[in-house]
């Protein structure tokens, strides 16, 4: 293992990671307070600045992947489609299997110049979890509860209102609407074969108004959709605290690009569209399960770009924050009830990471999906 692996798997080494992701988290969102007067006054500055506030706390989380983990995103494309990364706006539409795979997402945008400007339709839950769902608000994240009648009118406006976003943003869709679990995908396939929809072995059945009204709201602004499938080599089910762990997974990610133009107008056939593509999805897994690989050109992402939205005191890996946070600590001649605050302190930093952790557990994830199980208990 070795002395820097033994160090991994220290839980004094995790508290210190918590305590700085904590005490770091906690200032950006601080700041992020302090940019709310910009907004009436010059909407545009106070975007860019928390695209850059937002960086310095997802790159932390982004070090953990590749710096201490060392795992290693490897993408399957052409090179006309990497050509476009980070010079447009897109939706992303990814598949929800694995635990980390945001993280995968977040490092592609890290790679690429626009991690600060990364956007997500999220659950409303989120909006409550501490560092994460505050900096998302700042940012202008759209939450739903995933009840469309209740959602409609608060994620139509929520997209309109980044349709003048000044930074290049990639916006997320997790079109599943919940993680994969066997459970929920008998459920979901049962949905497919009542309303005559093709089965899925891999994903569950799509669900189309969150892509529809996105594409309806955001035609204009977005130039495409960026098709990703990812999935990880030796069929390994990564987790966060394998990460903070130090464990090493190599992952692949097919993507494809569609512009906008080729995705129809009307609403129904943008659903059907959207159908037709988790058909190729669930191809393109079958594939890999087969063969370990998808189809196309295997391309290595570049470093990070030297123009992301980043503050000056900031760097990857690891972030100077962390550093500057440590460095100020060790060089205080603190009091001994200090001490013992400061170290109650981490242990329950390092407990609230291991909290947001848990949030992202599969066998801890969303009932969502799992309506047709309570109604027959």
């Amino acid at each position: 293992m070795g002395v820097w692996g033994f160090l991994k798997t220290q839980f004094v080494v995790h508290l210190l990671i918590g305590f700085v992701f904590v005490i770091s988290g906690l200032i950006i969102n601080f700041l992020q307070l302090c940019t709310l007067p910009l907004w009436g006054a010059n909407k545009q500055l106070y975007r860019r600045i928390n695209c850059r506030l937002s960086y310095s706390l997802w790159s932390q989380l982004v070090m953990l992947l590749e710096w201490w983990s060392g795992t290693q995103c490897t993408l399957f494309t052409d090179q006309e489609t990497v050509d476009h990364f980070g010079k447009e706006h897109v939706i992303i539409i990814l598949n929800h299997n694995f635990e980390i795979d945001f993280l995968c997402g977040w490092t592609m945008c890290e790679r690429f110049g626009v991690l600060g400007s990364s956007k997500v339709l999220a659950k409303k839950e989120l909006l409550m979890v501490p560092l994460i769902g505050w900096t998302w608000y700042f940012l202008e994240i759209v939450f739903c509860k995933r009840k469309w009648e209740e959602d409609r009118d608060t994620v139509i406006q929520g997209l309109q209102n980044l349709r003048d976003y000044p930074e290049y943003m990639w916006f997320l869709l997790y079109c599943e609407g919940t993680r994969f679990t066997e459970t929920k995908h008998k459920i979901s396939m049962e949905v497919a074969d009542k309303k005559g929809l093709a089965r899925l072995k891999y994903h569950l059945l799509p669900r189309t108004r969150g892509f529809t009204t996105a594409v309806q709201c955001l035609r204009g602004t977005v130039s495409a959709v960026y098709d990703v499938t990812l999935n990880f080599r030796e069929n390994k089910n990564p987790s966060l605290l394998g990460i903070l762990y130090g464990k090493k997974y190599e992952a692949d990610m097919c993507v494809r690009r569609f512009p906008l133009e080729e995705i129809p107008l009307d609403e129904k056939e943008a659903a059907d569209w959207l159908h037709k593509l988790y058909q190729e999805k669930d191809a393109l897994q079958e594939r890999y399960f087969q063969e370990g690989t998808f189809p196309g050109p295997q391309i290595l992402p570049p470093p990070p770009a030297m123009d992301s939205p980043k503050l000056p005191i900031l760097g990857h890996p690891p972030p100077l924050t962390s550093n500057l946070v440590c460095n100020w600590y060790l060089r205080q001649r603190l009091p001994p009830l200090l001490i013992l605050s400061f170290l109650g302190f981490m242990w329950t930093a390092s407990f609230a990471v291991r909290r947001l952790i848990g949030v992202t557990e599969i066998e801890r994830g969303s009932s969502y999906g799992n309506s047709e199980v309570k109604k027959r208990d």
